[in-house]
């Protein structure tokens, strides 16, 4: 074999396995489309597109640290704790501070469908406590512990078309709007809060809105001090009877005007609530809020046996003492970071209260919240009472 031939033979050699290798070349393919997260505005700030859906979820919430100090908020001002167990053995009380950690998470979820926007709502939140509490005391043997930590549920409904089904806060309440922006609003309280509710909301599009509501009570709430433990759940319904609310509310440029009556179904008691808010200026919102409840005055007379602080036959929505009560307030946003925020409630008892904040926005979504608070009973000797309140929370997720 010559040179030539040799060099022919390894180049057509060369050709064939480079051939053969090429048949058998692994192909890559091509990677799948990410799906990323997609924005949704629909709702507002916050949402965003559950990938594969066309449901918008926001996820949000707070961390708040609040401590409570002063003869007003320190203790529980239901009892007194100095008379009754100050010197006695294993009774001696933490009296000064009330603290509280709490850790709030809501979830919040809308999408489209042929009957209108369905939407689901929880808030749940995690909290410690630290300050004089009253376990079992209306059992033969109770306890006091100065912390304690516990889960509670806020709010966890459904919505669809107006209508509204699940536990949330009473439409007594919601539906003429919390009193205030203070810490501790409503120390002459202006209605319950937490309940089952099944609601319907109208919205007229003008600024009209009504609504009505059937709930169930709160177990919770118990107005008798240390009344026997049958009467704790003196609110909750015992038969197929609900409790009813209905309110109808305008707003419009220059403020608003509400009312709401409540039929408290245990106890066969009306409460009535009006409300009018006014937008001074753009820094400057006041309201005015009075309500007015049925009582029965011969009620005490007929039910011996335990002790009712009120003086007045129950009421689930009438929760002040006496016939009536009013409240003031409003809010002035006196820079872009401070808000002053005050409330001033009495009631036919002549029990006073005022709250004063301002609440500082020291960086984004972190709030600094001091506050000054006074009671009194203008009937009882020394009944007055101090306290001072510092909340700090920091927001997330809009």
């Amino acid at each position: 074999m010559n040179i030539k031939g040799l060099l022919l033979g390894s180049a057509a050699a060369l050709v064939a396995v480079s051939g053969a290798r090429a048949a058998d070349a692994v192909v890559i393919a091509e990677p799948e489309p990410m799906e990323y997260v997609r924005v949704c505005d629909t709702y507002g700030v916050g949402f965003y597109y559950i990938p594969g859906t066309e449901t918008c979820l926001k996820v949000s919430g707070y961390m708040r640290y609040d401590i409570g100090v002063g003869d007003a908020l320190g203790i529980n001002n239901a009892l007194d704790r100095d008379s009754v167990f100050d010197g006695n053995p294993g009774f001696e009380t933490d009296d000064t501070y009330f603290k509280r950690v709490r850790f709030a998470l809501r979830v919040d979820s809308r999408a489209e469908t042929e009957l209108g926007t369905l939407r689901t709502y929880a808030q749940i939140n995690f909290n410690y406590d630290t300050g004089d509490v009253l376990e079992g005391a209306n059992q033969p043997n109770f306890a006091i512990t100065d912390a304690y930590d516990y889960v509670a549920i806020e709010h966890a409904y459904i919505e669809l078309g107006g209508f509204r089904i699940g536990k949330t806060d009473s439409l007594f309440s919601t539906f003429t709007g919390y009193s205030s922006g203070v810490s501790n609003d409503g120390l002459v309280p202006y209605g319950p809060f937490g309940t089952h509710q099944i609601a319907y909301t109208f919205n007229g599009g003008n600024g009209f809105t009504a609504a009505v509501a059937l709930e169930t009570g709160d177990g919770d709430y118990n107005p008798f001090g240390l009344a026997p433990a049958p009467f704790d759940n003196s609110f909750t319904i015992d038969s197929y009877v609900p409790h009813v609310v209905g309110g109808v509310g305008w707003t419009g440029g220059w403020g608003g005007v509400s009312g709401v009556i409540g039929y408290d179904s245990v106890w066969e008691e009306v409460a009535v609530k009006g409300r009018v808010d006014f937008n001074a200026s753009d820094a400057l919102s006041l309201f005015v809020m009075a309500g007015w409840k049925s009582v029965d005055d011969d009620w005490n007379d007929n039910a011996p046996g335990f002790v009712n602080l009120d003086g007045d036959s129950p009421n689930y929505y009438g929760q002040w003492q006496g016939d009536w009560a009013v409240w003031v307030g409003g809010a002035w946003a006196f820079n872009e970071k401070a808000t002053l925020n005050f409330e001033v409630g009495y009631d036919d008892l002549e029990n006073f209260s005022t709250a004063v904040n301002v609440d500082y926005e020291l960086v984004h979504n972190f709030h600094v919240i001091p506050e000054i608070v006074y009671v009194d009973n203008f009937d009882v000797d020394d009944a007055d009472a101090w306290g001072g309140y510092l909340r700090l929370q920091a927001n997330f997720g809009g």
